[in-house]
C-alpha cells in the first residue's frame, strides 16, 4: 500500500516562498505578447518578460492625467501596425509609470510621455518627433544595419526606394565595407549608408559616376547627389560624409535650422521676396553650383513671404530691395560683403563668386542680429495670443506650485513637452 508523504507544517511557508517564484518566472518566460501592430499595456508582471522575448520594443511612459500623454496615444495606435509589419519588427508598448513608479524609476522616467526603444533590452530615450509618421521615420534607422551590403542592381534599387526621402543615402560602389563603418555608427540616426558589393554599367549611369571606388550622396528629398571619387583615408572621407549630411542649399525653416546645430559651418544666406517663385528656383541653382565648389560653408535661402520673422532679425523687410547675400554665424552675428550685398540681374553666378572673393579676402562688415537670435523662431512656431496663453499658464502653475509647497503632499512629476 502507498503511503503519503506529509510536510511538517511549519515547511510549507518555507516551500511556498521557493515554489512561487519560480512559477512566477515560468508563467513569464512562457507569455505571448502580440506582434499584430496593437499597443501593449505593459506593467510591473510582464515588463521584464516583454523585454527578454521582444528584440525592438518602443515604450511609452505615461501618465493618465497628462494631456501630451493624451495627445501622443493615437499618433502611436497609427505608427504601431507599420513598425510591426518591418523587417525588422518593432513593437509598440505603454507603461502607466504614474502608477508603476518603481518600473519607471528603474529606467530613469523623471516626467511624461518619456518614451524609449529597448534594443534587446538596452534602452535608449527617443527625443524625437511624436507624430505618427516621423515617429516610423526615426525607428526605422534605429533598427537598420549600420551599413547594408548591396548584391545585385535590383537590391540596390529596393534600398533606395525603401530608404525614402527623409535621410540623406550614401552610396558605396566598389568601396570597402570596412572604410564607411565608423561613420555608418556614428552618423546612423541622420543617414543610410550601404555599399555595393556587384553592380552593373546601368548603375554607373543612373548615379553619374565613371570609376570606382565611389561614394554617392543623395539627397531624394531636394534631388541631389554629390560624388566623392577619395582620397578614402584621414579626415578627407570623413569631411565629405559630414558636409553631405546637409543638401547643398538648403532652404532655412525650422526643420532645417535645427539640422544646423549639428553643423560648424557658417551659412552663405540668400535672402528672396518668395523662395517659390520661378526666378528663387534659377537663383537656386546657381547657389548649388557655389555650394559644390565651397565646401566649408552652407549656402541656404529664405524667402520673406516665407518667413518674414526670422529674416527681420537681419534688418531686411518686405520694403527691402532683394536678393541679398550675407554669411550667418548661426548665432548673433553675420557679415555683409562691402560692395555685394545685393544681387543685381543679369550673370549672378559672377556676382555670387565676387561675393564669395570678398568674405574670403575680409572685405566685410560685422553686424549683430537684432534682438536674440532664438526670436523670430519663437515667432514662427507660437502666435502673440499663444504666447500670452503661455504666459498665464506658467504664472498659473508657479501660483499652484507655491500653494502645493506650504504642505508635505508629494509632488507630481514634469510633463516633457514636444
Amino acid at each position: 500500500m502507498a503511503t503519503r508523504a506529509f510536510l511538517p507544517p511549519a515547511m510549507v511557508p518555507l516551500v511556498l516562498l521557493l515554489v512561487l517564484p519560480l512559477s512566477v518566472l515560468a508563467a513569464a518566460a512562457g507569455e505571448e505578447f502580440p506582434r499584430d501592430g496593437r499597443v501593449l499595456e505593459l506593467d510591473e508582471s510582464n515588463f521584464e518578460a516583454a523585454l527578454g522575448a521582444i528584440d525592438f520594443l518602443f515604450v511609452d511612459f505615461y501618465a493618465p492625467w497628462c494631456g501630451h500623454c493624451k495627445r501622443l496615444a493615437p499618433e502611436l495606435d497609427e505608427a504601431a501596425p507599420v513598425l510591426a509589419g518591418l523587417a525588422e519588427p518593432i513593437v509598440v508598448a505603454k507603461v502607466n509609470a504614474d502608477k508603476y513608479r518603481k518600473l519607471g524609476s528603474k529606467y530613469g522616467v523623471d516626467g511624461f510621455p518619456t518614451l524609449m526603444l529597448f534594443i534587446h533590452g538596452v534602452p535608449i530615450e527617443y527625443t524625437g518627433s511624436r507624430k505618427a509618421d516621423q515617429v516610423i521615420r526615426n525607428l526605422k534607422k534605429f533598427v537598420a544595419p549600420d551599413v547594408s551590403v548591396l548584391d545585385s542592381d535590383s537590391a540596390i534599387k529596393n534600398f533606395v526606394e525603401n530608404a525614402g526621402a527623409s535621410f540623406p543615402i550614401f552610396l558605396g560602389f566598389g568601396v570597402n565595407q570596412s572604410l564607411i563603418a565608423e561613420y555608418g555608427r556614428k552618423y546612423k540616426k541622420r543617414a543610410w549608408f550601404a555599399v555595393a558589393k556587384d553592380f552593373s554599367e546601368d548603375m554607373m549611369v543612373a548615379y553619374d559616376f565613371d570609376k570606382v571606388p565611389t561614394l554617392v550622396a543623395i539627397h531624394p528629398k531636394y534631388k541631389e547627389q554629390s560624388l566623392f571619387y577619395g582620397p578614402f583615408e584621414g579626415n578627407f572621407l570623413e569631411d565629405f560624409v559630414r558636409q553631405s549630411l546637409l543638401p547643398l542649399t538648403v532652404p532655412i525653416n525650422t526643420e532645417t535650422l535645427k539640422m544646423l546645430n549639428d553643423d560648424e559651418r557658417k551659412v552663405v544666406l540668400a535672402i528672396l521676396e518668395d523662395d517659390s517663385n520661378e526666378n528663387s528656383a534659377q537663383l537656386v541653382k546657381v547657389l548649388r553650383s557655389a555650394a559644390n565648389a565651397n565646401r566649408d560653408l552652407v549656402f541656404g535661402y529664405v524667402g520673406v513671404k516665407q518667413w518674414e520673422e526670422f529674416v527681420e532679425t537681419f534688418d531686411i523687410s518686405k520694403s527691402s530691395q532683394l536678393p541679398k547675400l550675407l554669411v550667418w554665424d548661426r548665432n548673433e552675428e553675420y557679415e555683409l560683403v562691402d560692395g555685394s550685398e545685393r544681387l543685381e540681374e543679369g550673370d549672378q553666378a559672377s556676382q555670387i563668386s565676387q561675393f564669395l572673393e570678398g568674405y574670403r579676402a575680409g572685405r566685410t562688415t560685422k553686424k549683430k542680429v537684432s534682438g536674440p537670435s532664438f526670436m523670430g523662431f519663437l515667432n514662427s512656431l507660437v502666435s502673440l495670443n499663444s504666447l500670452y496663453i503661455l504666459m498665464f499658464v506658467v504664472a498659473l502653475l508657479a501660483v499652484m506650485v507655491y500653494f502645493a509647497g506650504q504642505d508635505d503632499t508629494p509632488q507630481p512629476r514634469r510633463v516633457h513637452e514636444e
